[in-house]
């Protein structure tokens, strides 16, 4: 029996050279390196195509279960003897199949068996192997990720000359597409069968899950939890858990992880009520534009599970620490079974204890909220964005506290900034200043190097922040100076005013008031200037002003007021008297708009005191 031989042969994906051999018998492929054997009965073939690949040229052979076989690597001229052959031992016809080189980007697809054929001018552009499609993606309303899974052929030892693999390709698919409802797509059809109106996205994102198979996975289900809380990325998914890998079901996104990307498992506490179980991954999941390198899931402490597991007691005996009967807390349910199918070691809190008693930390990192945890090798923000930072990979922490003197809010929290030994700075804000201690105290523990930037006196100056206002401005207002009113203490002076007011006793005298009350009288405040600068404004606040300088009087302006009655001579006869004795309190109300209390009380019995006699004196003149 002859045996034709060709070298240099590929396949599948493989990236391992072999020997393709056609004889009556079949056809079979031997690879050089781990010789694996690939035959194929001549009993089982059904056709065979010729297609131009990169890898020059490649024979497609079909099999009779729906199955098939590639080859890539023969030559041109490979052609006309690989045709004799097949016709001569199989009766297998070799199809030629046009490829276009038009290098256009948009075109159909078609799914033809196990490939997703994308065609331009009804000709085959490129096909993508739907049995290595891991994940199918919906990346907004009108793109459609395909996700690869890494090449199993792709062995320990050529991993590091392994070639690059495709691991991600999206598809825009705008529109809208009609899913038939009962009959056939081609069957006639009356409005009231019409079916369901959906975008072309998603029917083609439904057309590869079902093809690909994403939902239906080889193996026995080992395990399986429903309708658990992810907080990153935030939803609640179905975990089902097999030999040697993790499903991830939710409503819009199915993900498939497996155990050997696992590169770290943590089991934080949150709070009294809740525990944390994060996975580290080292190929992150994504959703969309978002990779998600760990996997948060939440759990209340107080949720206990009864689970069996659906291994028998042998496969159990294989992992450390496997129990075939469950009856925990679901968080030490989850974290077990996983600890023992991902074969890693779980990273716990360590003796780290915050001033309430916690192994974590209220912190900012910019505007992102989240928990800060001080664990035996690690610092674990946990957020949105969850980031790990070994200790060994700090170079320094400075401690420092942004807008320190602006009030006593700033300076009940601090900040943390962690400069790594590869540069980038990272900043956590609005941690509680009595976290300080038990914080530096852990840090020094780890013999990181610190700095510290904070101001030991804030709190005296956040606290006496408003005394040294008022003695500045009663400092101010002893003066000779005249300083402007400011806008912050209008409504303290309108207060004030208005409950000076209410006591209409307190008042200079009869004479006064009259004259107040018919606005024709001139009193000591026309002398000071207070009637004019009120006729200018006539706002309600500075007559209130006005009112509260009868009362006090004014000191500096003692000459000038002395002139001012003599004009008004016409005017009732108290005006000149009063001037004089009450320059002091006059003084006060022209230089300062915001009085404090006590010179009022003072100004008030002196007015009452003195204004009949200044009268009684002016009348004997």
């Amino acid at each position: 029996m002859s045996t034709t031989q060709f070298d240099k042969i590929y396949h599948g994906l493989s990236p391992e050279v072999g020997k393709f051999r056609v004889a009556n018998s079949g056809m079979a492929w031997k690879g050089e390196e781990n010789e694996k054997v690939v035959a194929l009965p001549s009993g089982d073939i059904k056709w065979a195509q010729w297609f131009r690949v990169a890898r020059n040229f490649q024979l497609r052979v079909g099999l009779k279960d729906r199955r098939r076989e590639t080859f890539d690597g023969f030559m041109r001229e490979d052609h006309d003897k690989l045709a004799s052959l097949l016709k001569q031992y199989f009766a297998v016809t070799l199809e030629v199949k046009d490829v276009t080189f038009k290098g256009w980007n948009w075109g159909v697809t078609d799914i033809q068996g196990q490939d997703l054929a994308f065609l331009v001018s009804n000709k085959t552009a490129f096909e993508l192997p739907l049995n290595q499609v891991a994940n199918s993606n919906i990346a907004g309303k009108t793109e459609v990720s395909l996700e690869f899974a890494s090449s199993p052929s792709a062995g320990k030892k050529s991993s590091r000359n392994a070639p690059d693999e495709m691991t991600e390709i999206r598809f825009y698919v705008p529109g809208t597409h009609v899913r038939a409802r009962g009959s056939d797509a081609g069957s006639q059809r009356s409005d009231d069968e019409e079916g369901e109106e959906m975008s072309a996205a998603q029917a083609f994102h439904d057309a590869i899950k079902e093809k690909a198979e994403i939902g239906q996975v080889a193996g026995d289900l080992v395990l399986s939890f429903e309708e658990v809380l992810v907080l990153t990325p935030r939803g609640r998914y179905d975990l089902d858990m097999f030999i040697d890998f993790l499903r991830l079901r939710g409503k819009t996104y199915d993900y498939k992880i497996l155990y050997s990307s696992i590169s770290k498992l943590f089991l934080l506490p949150k709070d009294d009520q809740h525990v944390l179980f994060i996975l580290g991954l080292s190929t992150p999941i994504r959703q969309g534009q978002t990779r998600y390198q760990y996997l948060v899931m939440q759990f209340a402490r107080e949720e206990e599970t009864t689970a069996e597991l659906n291994m028998s007691e042998e496969d159990i005996a294989k992992y450390d620490k496997l129990k075939k009967h469950y009856e925990d807390p679901t968080f030490e349910v989850v974290s077990g079974v996983f600890r023992a199918l991902s074969k890693k070691k779980i990273i716990s809190s360590g003796a780290f204890q915050s001033r309430g008693g916690h192994p974590g930390i209220k912190a900012n990192f910019k505007a992102v909220q989240g928990d800060l945890f001080m664990l035996e090798k690690y610092i674990f923000f946990v957020s949105k964005q969850p980031m790990l930072i070994e200790l060994s990979d700090i170079h320094q922490c400075v401690f420092s506290r942004v807008g320190a003197g602006v009030g006593a809010t700033a300076a009940r929290t601090f900040d943390l900034k962690i400069i790594t030994k590869g540069g980038p700075e990272l900043t956590f804000t609005s941690i509680n200043k009595e976290e300080h201690e038990p914080v530096e105290s852990y840090l020094k523990d780890k013999k990181i190097k610190l700095k510290n930037e904070m101001v030991p006196d804030v709190d005296l100056l956040a606290a006496g922040a408003g005394d040294s206002d008022e003695e500045m401005q009663s400092v101010a207002s002893s003066g000779d100076e005249r300083p402007r009113p400011r806008v912050g203490g209008d409504d303290d002076d309108s207060e004030e005013d208005e409950d000076f007011e209410a006591s209409s006793s307190d008042e200079g005298s009869p004479t006064e008031s009259e004259s107040d009350s018919s606005g024709g009288g001139v009193t000591a405040s026309d002398a000071s200037g207070d009637r004019e600068l009120a006729k200018g404004s006539k706002t309600k606040k500075l007559s209130k002003k006005k009112a509260k300088a009868k009362e006090k009087g004014s000191d500096d302006e003692d000459e000038d007021e002395g002139e001012k009655p003599k004009k008004a001579a016409a005017k009732p006869k108290p005006k000149p008297a009063k001037p004089k004795k009450d320059d002091d309190a006059m003084d006060v109300d022209d230089e300062k708009p915001k009085p404090k209390p006590k010179p009022k009380v003072k100004s008030t019995p002196k007015d009452d005191e003195d204004g009949p006699a200044k009268k009684k004196q002016k009348i004997s003149i």
